[in-house]
């Protein structure tokens, strides 16, 4: 990918590993362009207040959000940092996606992805839900993202079969628990306050202590094929381009300029 004519006077360089090269400040650009040209329809959602008399330009905006539907109304895909965030760990939720078997019906499960995050995993998943002619249900088994991490080189977890790590034990993915909270479904047995739904969860924690680099959360009933496309891109090792890189990852990217 080259660097775009608006960048081209930033000094690019290709990134290596993906996972803890960020996000590029190009999360909700990356993304939603993609989006576009996929066919999606964008709707700008703004939440304000106007006081009697005032006139549009003088009301405070207090939320605003990006919504992009898909051509078959299925699937949608939302813009939602704001001031008023949705946390995953310590970090805000930038992009939400869902998914629904007729356009009638309410979201069968949702994807929540955090700043921060690469771009390139984001689209891929977005790919992978364009390529599926049902994207509310999954067959395949959670083996599936574990295979996909593997194939990239991360690691087993001993102590929990459904968790994996890279080699340098700076990010990890789980099928584990989700939290009580916050976190919204479309399986009955999902809504039981008494159940435990489980549910993939992914983090990058680059210094022990230090907060995270980015989180990603799929409600239960997220396809596992879908979960696996994110994952395959998050452990490939194939070089990013970047224009800026994370503080938080200093001294742990290899960093190759472009030119």
């Amino acid at each position: 990918m080259p660097p775009s004519p608006a960048s081209s006077s930033i000094p690019a360089y290709w990134v290596t590993p993906r996972h803890l090269a960020g996000d590029d400040g190009l999360l909700a650009g990356q993304v939603g362009s993609h989006l576009t040209d996929a066919g999606w329809t964008s709707l700008t959602l703004v939440r304000g207040r106007r006081e009697p008399g005032e006139s549009d330009a003088a009301r405070q905006v207090l939320r605003s959000t990006v919504l992009y539907i898909a051509p078959d109304a299925l699937s949608w895909a939302q813009w939602v940092l704001a001031d008023e965030p949705i946390l995953l760990g310590d970090q805000p939720v930038a992009w939400t996606v869902s998914a629904r078997a007729t356009p009638e019906s309410l979201p069968q499960w949702n994807a929540y992805f955090s700043v921060g995050i690469p771009h390139e995993a984001v689209t891929e998943f977005l790919l992978a839900l364009e390529d599926r002619p049902d994207p509310a249900h999954g067959y395949a088994g959670t083996q599936t993202v574990l295979d996909a991490l593997a194939g990239g080189g991360w690691v087993r977890d001993v102590d929990a079969p459904a968790a994996m790590s890279d080699p340098r034990l700076a990010a990890s993915m789980a099928f584990t628990t989700l939290p009580d909270e916050g976190i919204q479904d479309g399986d009955p047995l999902v809504l039981d306050h008494e159940g435990e739904a489980a549910g993939w969860q992914a983090w990058c924690e680059p210094r022990m202590g230090a907060g995270f680099l980015w989180a990603a959360m799929f409600s239960a009933s997220t396809p596992h094929d879908l979960v696996a496309a994110f994952a395959s891109s998050l452990a490939s090792p194939a070089p990013v381009l970047r224009h800026t890189l994370p503080e938080i990852s200093e001294g742990q990217l290899t960093v190759q300029p472009t030119v």
